[in-house]
């Protein structure tokens, strides 16, 4: 029996809109999706909502819809990295989602970002590849002011700590953000990378922001990011922190999105 039959190997969902991978199609979403990549971190994320159920599951892609003080919300997991994130937004865009919330961990490059705090990304370094096939290497990895506005508003609004500026996206955990792999391997262009970073101002590492703002300018998605701070590279600490805060901070955002920005599109800069 087909488990699966797309309308071609071109354009691969079913005829009735199915997608693919994350097993979703029109209807099944809400406008604004939260996208982190761990899957249980959508059943956490879910756990604030008024109500909520999952309505797909496959391989690392889970999707619950609900509502979340009064206002339409949904949660995909993506996975790991940026090519997971290909797939996933790709898909959301093919299923009528507007927006999306990039909810994840990052390591702060500043020795003064506290772990557990979260940092709300306005552009990326793009060092991972996966964009690069999308368009030249030159072109910027750009947040959406509505949505980065929308995640500051929720942090000042629930007192949450947090970080606003540049993050560096790598395709690579160990070397490729500067850790050593096996047997002290690090290669002499990646040693003075963290430095190089910390220095021209970039706040934090993580491994998906870049691939999702570019693809979202092109798309024409809005597109966001916040990340729980886990790491501090120039202290060498790491500690699993602040998951909690960079969900209420998403949360919330998706209802200032929906009652405070959009139905005032055009007359402010957001």
């Amino acid at each position: 029996m087909t488990e699966f039959q797309a309308k071609n190997s071109e354009n691969v969902e079913s005829e009735e809109g199915l997608q693919y991978h994350l097993k979703v199609k029109p209807g099944d979403l809400a406008q604004t999706v939260l996208l982190p990549g761990d899957p249980k971190r959508v059943e956490r994320i879910a756990e604030q909502w008024d109500s909520g159920k999952k309505v797909a599951e496959y391989r690392q892609y889970i999707s619950y819809t609900g509502t979340y003080r009064g206002v339409p919300i949904s949660a995909t997991s993506s996975g790991i990295g940026p090519s997971a994130c290909e797939i996933a937004l790709a898909e959301l865009k093919n299923v009528g989602v507007s927006n999306v919330i990039r909810v994840g961990s990052c390591g702060a490059l500043q020795p003064s970002i506290e772990l557990g705090s979260v940092i709300i990304s306005e552009g990326a370094v793009r060092l991972e590849d996966t964009s690069d096939h999308y368009v030249m290497k030159a072109y910027p990895a750009v947040a959406s002011r509505m949505i980065t506005s929308a995640l500051i508003k929720a942090a000042e609004e629930l007192g949450i700590p947090y970080h606003v500026g540049l993050t560096a996206t790598s395709s690579s955990f160990y070397v490729g953000q500067g850790r050593p792999g096996w047997n002290g391997y690090l290669p002499s262009h990646q040693q003075n990378l963290v430095d190089d970073l910390a220095n021209a101002g970039v706040l934090n590492f993580e491994m998906e922001a870049s691939l999702l703002f570019v693809m979202g300018r092109i798309y024409k998605m809005e597109v966001g990011a916040v990340s729980a701070v886990y790491a501090n590279r120039p202290k060498k600490t790491f500690a699993v922190m602040g998951e909690e805060n960079a969900i209420r901070v998403a949360n919330e955002a998706v209802k200032i999105i929906a009652v405070d920005f959009e139905p005032k599109m055009g007359k402010y800069f957001y």
